[in-house]
């Protein structure tokens, strides 16, 4: 028996050891600026919101998250705008392979959705109340009486219609 606590005990011992340097990881990715993430964006992720916009995304996809307003995943955001669901697509620009994700747009377009990039996946996931990273999200409009984030789903959505026409008024 005194055996087996003398080797409980260093197992411990190793365990603690590493167990520290693990969240020290997991905060240091999400410390890393704006400015990092947008480096590590796709080349076609057009338009990308401004650090500004992007928190005030983030914010209206985590509320919209809560009252389950969200559609996440490439498939299940291709399937609400085939059936003609309106919104707000969010589309995370560090995807790879960038296959994945290029005929979104293409689709937001026809079907007359507005559609923005924000630069972390991770960061998108987790507003959207998952623990792995997400690639698109899509917030669905509801009735603006139903929803309590109505003015900041309102704001984003302007923001976001206003940097498309750019985008397609450039093009």
């Amino acid at each position: 028996m005194a055996k087996e606590k003398k080797d409980k005990t260093p197992k411990k011992a190793k365990s603690e050891a590493v167990a520290p340097a693990t969240p020290g990881g997991d905060e240091d990715a999400s410390a890393v600026s704006y400015e990092t993430r947008v480096l590590a964006c796709n080349p076609i992720a057009h338009p990308l919101a401004s650090k500004k916009l992007t928190k005030k995304v983030l914010k209206t996809v985590k509320k919209a998250a809560k009252t389950k307003n969200v559609r996440r995943g490439v498939k299940e955001v291709v399937k609400a705008i085939r059936k003609g669901q309106k919104g707000v697509v969010v589309i995370a620009g560090d995807i790879s392979p960038v296959d994945v994700i290029t005929h979104v747009p293409v689709m937001c377009e026809e079907a007359n959705v507005s559609y923005i990039y924000v630069p972390s996946k991770e960061e998108l996931g987790n507003a959207g109340a998952t623990k792995r990273a997400t690639s698109v999200i899509l917030v669905v409009a509801k009735d603006k009486k139903d929803i309590d984030y109505a003015d900041l789903y309102e704001e984003v959505a302007d923001e976001v219609k206003e940097l498309n026409k750019k985008l397609i008024t450039t093009v």
